[in-house]
C-alpha cells in the first residue's frame, strides 16, 4: 500500500510527447509544479489501453492547467512505444499523445509500485503524486477494467482543494461544491445542509 508513502522514484528510457527518446527520464525531475498522475497499463498495441492512452492525451491540458505532469509507463520497449505512437488511431494506434511514455523493459518500475501481475505485465494502475513526492490516491483495475480519466481530474481537484483550504471533500464533491471542516462539527454542519444531495 503506497498511499502517504513517497513515491518510488526511477530514471528509464522514455519516448517524450515531442517522439524524443531519452535515456534517463527521472520521475521526480519531471514532476508538475503541484504534482503528477503516474499511470501503468499492460502492453502496447493491445485492446482497453489505446482507449485510456487516448483519453489521457485528450485531457492533457485539463491536468497542466492544474499543475499536474501526466506520465504513462508499460513493459515495453521504447521501440515498441514509438511504433505505437506513429500508428494511426483508426488502424489501432494511439497518434502522438501529449506526454511521455517510460519503458519499463525490466519491470522494476512495475515491481516498485507492486502493481506487476505474474511478473509479465502491469495491471491498470494510476497515482496521483503530490509535489512533495507524495503519494495521496491510487486506484488498481484489473486488465479488461477500463479506467475513468475524467475521476482522476476530479481526485487532482480535491487534493488541489485541500492542500490550499485545510478542509475535506465529502463522498462525490467536484471543483465548487461545500467541504467541510474535519470536525465533529463540521460534518455535522455539512451533513445537515447537504445530506440530501448524497
Amino acid at each position: 500500500m503506497l498511499v502517504t508513502k513517497k513515491a518510488p522514484d526511477f530514471t528509464a528510457t522514455t519516448v517524450l510527447a515531442n517522439g524524443q527518446i531519452v535515456e534517463d527520464f527521472n520521475l521526480y525531475e519531471n514532476f508538475g509544479e503541484k504534482g503528477t498522475v503516474l499511470f501503468f497499463y499492460p502492453l502496447d498495441f493491445t485492446f482497453v489501453c489505446p482507449s485510456e492512452i487516448i483519453a489521457f492525451s485528450k485531457r492533457t491540458a485539463d491536468f497542466k492547467e492544474r499543475g499536474i505532469n501526466v506520465i504513462g509507463v508499460s513493459v515495453d520497449s521504447q521501440f515498441s512505444h514509438f511504433a505505437w505512437r506513429e500508428t494511426d488511431v483508426k488502424m489501432g494506434g494511439i497518434g502522438r499523445v501529449e506526454f511521455p511514455l517510460v519503458a519499463d523493459i525490466t519491470k522494476s518500475i512495475a515491481r516498485d509500485y507492486d502493481v506487476l501481475l505474474d511478473d509479465a505485465v502491469a495491471l491498470r494502475a494510476s497515482f496521483l503524486i503530490d509535489a512533495d513526492g507524495t503519494i495521496r490516491h491510487a486506484v488498481i483495475n484489473d486488465l479488461p477494467l477500463g479506467r475513468n480519466i475524467d475521476e482522476m481530474l476530479r481526485m487532482v481537484d480535491t487534493m488541489l482543494f485541500t492542500n490550499e483550504h485545510g478542509e475535506v471533500c465529502p463522498a462525490g464533491w467536484v471543483k465548487g461544491d461545500a467541504a467541510m471542516d474535519a470536525s465533529t462539527e463540521g460534518v455535522a454542519k455539512y451533513l445537515a445542509a447537504h445530506e440530501g444531495d448524497l
